[in-house]
């Protein structure tokens, strides 16, 4: 008996195989197909995966044998790995010097035919073979079925390039996961433990203004105060959108049935200064199934900086609704004072603020928005009223096929 040798290219075959992760799982039903394909084509009773370890060839699939790995040194297929561009074929193992007295030939399984695909990474590392044997002598072994063995190996291939790649992906997600975990951790820690100075600060400046009021009065210390109280109020709301901003966007998902009309009409009655909102519904009394919670955000952010970011009397909101058979569609409107449309590119980015004056726009809200949006399967965009009419225009979509 002849034993394999040693590929020259051993450490970074070995490499190759173990980036796999395959050796030693269970059996798949994608390599069994193959397995019972080959075998069936080529007219053999047994057909193996069959992958080189340092000391062992192991199967990923045995078609009509028990074992499920033999030493390396007996395997047929550790010397097909040293001819990575052709098949290797053995048409009688009793007649080759190489085999005639390998244990497999003389014992269990009776290998007398052997033909092996060399399984090939891309980087042409020979890992293994897919290869078919008989218990008899074979004189032929036609061209098609040759071909079709190197096809199979190849197939075989994609499923080992596929499994890794879902391997892969999988771990990426979970140190996502992992590290977006860390970060929603860390934002919230910053974000609350942010609030105690601030709470520290407006109470000093609150008690300078009680107790010694009359020392500065003909001075310029109020107006320093005042942007003391504005800043410590701006960066309140910053903190608290941050919060938000988190909560939302890693939220679990949770559908249920319930009345456009009638939640939005709730969402309103709960803004400060909702009384100078004249709201009109264009088709929303529909009962729709969806994310209860994430709707009264969307719609809570949008009334809420309507209100914010105009100073008229009276503000017209305009809701519309249609659907069709995959998202439910939204249109948003107001009178108010509009984004201008230099600004419309950027107008949904984190902590992009619009130029405004407005001091307590931390460029979170609709970027909040969008996020959630996003989740939810839908798009959001901008454009303008008809008729050129003042005021913002929003067009969004919830997905129906989430959950």
């Amino acid at each position: 008996m002849v034993k394999p040798e040693i590929t020259t290219n051993e450490k970074q075959r070995l490499k190759a195989l173990k980036s796999f992760n395959i050796l030693d799982t269970l059996e798949e039903k994608e390599y069994d197909a193959i397995t019972r394909i080959a075998a069936d084509i080529c007219d053999t009773p047994m057909a193996l995966v069959s992958l080189i370890d340092e000391d062992r060839q192991w199967f990923k699939s045995h078609h009509g044998i028990d074992a499920t790995e033999t030493p390396r040194d007996l395997a047929f297929c550790a010397h097909a790995i040293n001819t990575p561009d052709s098949l290797f074929v053995v048409n009688d193992a009793n007649q080759d010097d190489r085999f005639f007295d390998n244990p497999l030939v003389t014992g269990g399984p009776s290998v007398q035919f052997y033909a092996g695909a060399p399984l090939n990474t891309k980087d042409g590392e020979s890992i293994g073979t897919l290869c078919v044997i008989d218990i008899k002598p074979r004189k032929e072994f036609t061209e098609r079925q040759r071909a079709s063995l190197k096809d199979l190996a190849d197939q075989v291939m994609a499923q080992l390039e596929l499994r890794r790649q879902n391997i892969q992906q999988k771990i990426i997600n979970e140190e996502l996961r992992i590290k977006n975990d860390q970060l929603k951790h860390l934002s919230y820690r910053l974000a609350h433990d942010m609030k105690t100075p601030l709470l520290g600060i407006s109470s000093i400046v609150g008690f300078i203004k009680e107790d010694y009021s009359d020392f500065y009065k003909e001075t310029e210390i109020p107006n320093y105060l005042s942007i003391i109280d504005n800043r410590v109020e701006f960066m309140e709301s910053l903190i608290n959108g941050i919060i938000n901003y988190n909560a939302i966007t890693n939220a679990d998902i949770t559908l249920q049935e319930f009345n456009i009309s009638k939640e939005i009409e709730s969402v309103l009655n709960k803004q400060t200064n909702a009384t100078k909102v004249h709201l009109q519904l264009d088709s929303c009394n529909e009962t729709i199934n969806h994310s209860l919670n994430s709707f009264h955000q969307i719609f809570r952010d949008l009334i809420s900086n309507s209100i914010k970011f105009t100073d008229k009397s009276t503000i017209d909101i305009l809701i519309g609704f249609k659907e069709d058979q995959d998202f439910y569609e939204f249109t948003y409107e107001d009178n108010g004072p509009g984004i201008p449309e230099r600004y419309w590119e950027k107008v949904f980015t984190l902590f992009e603020k619009l130029g405004t004056e407005n001091t307590n726009d931390t460029g979170i809200g609709l970027s909040t928005i969008k996020a959630l949006i996003d989740k939810l399967g839908g798009t959001i965009s901008i454009g303008k009223r008809k008729d050129d009419k003042k005021g913002v225009y929003f067009n969004f979509t919830l997905s129906k096929n989430i959950g």
